[in-house]
């Protein structure tokens, strides 16, 4: 019993700093953002901060692995309305290029993510995201919808054009614009991988 309840009090500290984090980060960004600030909002200390996450990097880590576990519950959802799989991948593309309007995805994990972690290929996330996509693809060229093509090759290409197109939509004088020219050139690209019929 006092293991659970110590369980619960570490789950409820980190849950604490993470949303105390998330708002902040997403709003002053995370240069500005003050750690005294932050765990003043969580009702904590620096130290909880410390032994939970190691540092501000640590923690800004962390709300991005919250933020991107929330997009990936997204976007499987609007996959699994699609009426097929090939429907289903192109919706979640575009829902994923659409996100990058959200103020707090743009900040977080678009803008001070790269600059704060690093190269987002290093991010295990990133990897996680490819592996899935590749088994999609790879089931996608099973079925004959796509040419046959090596679907970790296309996946890796999908998901940097995705991820630069993103980036370019975040930083853009207007966002909502370029979105929409994203899209249409994402959609001209993908119709290239669809297997021709004779």
């Amino acid at each position: 019993m006092a293991r659970r309840l110590r369980a619960d009090m570490i789950a409820e500290t980190r849950a604490s700093l993470i949303a105390a984090a998330r708002e902040a980060f997403g709003t002053t960004g995370y240069a500005a953002a003050s750690m005294d600030d932050l765990t003043a909002a969580a009702g904590l200390t620096r130290g909880a901060l410390y032994h939970h996450f190691g540092d501000k990097k640590g923690l800004f880590a962390a709300v991005l692995d919250q933020i991107d576990a929330e997009m990936t519950v997204r976007l499987r959802a609007v996959s699994a309305r699609a009426e097929n799989g090939w429907t289903g991948f192109r919706d979640e593309c575009a829902a994923y290029l659409a996100m990058a309007l959200e103020p707090e995805i743009q900040r977080i994990m678009l803008r001070d993510g790269p600059a704060v972690l690093g190269d987002p290929w290093s991010w295990p996330i990133q990897n996680d995201c490819i592996r899935m996509m590749t088994q999609g693809l790879d089931a996608l060229v099973a079925e004959g919808v796509l040419a046959p093509l090596d679907p970790e090759a296309v996946a890796r290409l999908i998901f940097g054009a995705t991820q630069h197109a993103a980036q370019w939509i975040a930083h853009a004088p207007d966002p909502e614009a370029a979105l929409k020219a994203a899209t249409d050139a994402f959609d001209a690209m993908l119709d290239g991988l669809l297997r021709k019929t004779p």
